[in-house]
């Protein structure tokens, strides 16, 4: 057992903070000698341990005591989440670094003003706060949407492109995103149409043909042929939709991730998503210019 004190010692952490997360519930201390002084076992540090890494995300507490709470919470499971979202951090700061790098050495560099997505972040996070519920629902935890949100923070320059490509400026594109946030319950319903199921239906068996044989080259005429398929398909059903190396970089990307990987090979077989990967990039770099 170790007294406030010396875990304040230990972490860093002030006893006043300590005091605080008792208070709220957060952490509460693992016993209580008899003159009332807070003792804590090797089980409540690596708790705080936990609530350190979410605090260095970006969590609030509310949040981090909401998920500490969950009945299935699974602390082998966050700390792999946790490392993940890290990693996406680190490879953020390290773009920031270079660029400075290249600042610091007199070169000229591009303005960022231009693809700046503050505003449409702000909103995914007001989402994500004020509709609980729906994340949870379509994107299986509030983790996941953190680790979304966290992969547009990280690709921004791209995703600014394409959303100028695609809607002629990042004003018009927060615009449309807001929109669909805001009525994000309705959008999600309307999409149980008899026109979107059938629409889903020969996008799964396109996916499906895809994939019926992971050892197939990706470059073969076949492959590319049902590539040709689905990337058609997507076009005549999306609006604003241009199939050109942006967009396309866009579905990479989007296969890539680990939540969407983890769903496409539960779907569709291990290594499904990484194979629709390859059979996409082979399309970009053969097929499509870069405005198409």
């Amino acid at each position: 057992m170790r007294t406030i004190s010396q875990v304040a010692e230990l972490t860093g952490i002030s006893t006043r903070t300590l005091q605080y997360y008792d208070e709220i519930g957060l952490l509460k201390p693992s016993e209580l000698t008899e003159s009332g002084y807070r003792l804590y076992d090797d089980e409540a540090l690596q708790k705080l341990q936990q609530i350190l890494f979410f605090k260095e995300l970006g969590f609030k507490l509310k949040e981090i005591k909401e998920i500490l709470q969950k009945p299935d919470f699974d602390k082998i499971n966050a700390f792999k989440r946790q490392k993940e979202l890290l990693l996406l951090k680190r490879n953020r700061t390290d773009k920031l670094i270079q660029l400075l790098s290249r600042l610091e050495k007199g070169e000229q560099c591009m303005s960022f003003k231009e693809f700046d997505l503050s505003d449409y972040i702000a909103a995914l996070e007001d989402f994500k706060n004020n509709s609980t519920d729906d994340v949870i629902k379509h994107w299986g935890s509030i983790e996941n949407f953190d680790m979304f949100i966290q992969k547009i923070k990280d690709d921004e320059a791209e995703v600014a492109k394409l959303a100028i490509h695609q809607f002629g400026s990042i004003e018009k594109y927060t615009k449309a995103m807001k929109h669909n946030l805001e009525h994000f319950s309705e959008l999600m319903e309307t999409q149980l149409t008899e026109e979107v199921k059938e629409i889903g239906k020969q996008s799964d068996i396109l996916y499906g043909r895809l994939t019926t044989n992971l050892s197939e080259d990706v470059s073969s005429p076949k492959i590319q042929s049902i590539v040709d398929e689905l990337l058609q398909l997507i076009q005549k059903n999306s609006s604003n939709v241009s199939l050109d190396k942006p967009y396309i970089n866009v579905l990479i990307d989007t296969y890539s991730s680990d939540y969407i990987k983890s769903m496409t090979d539960s779907q569709y077989g291990k290594g499904a998503s990484d194979y629709i990967v390859k059979a996409f990039r082979y399309y970009s770099e053969n097929n499509v210019s870069e405005n198409n």
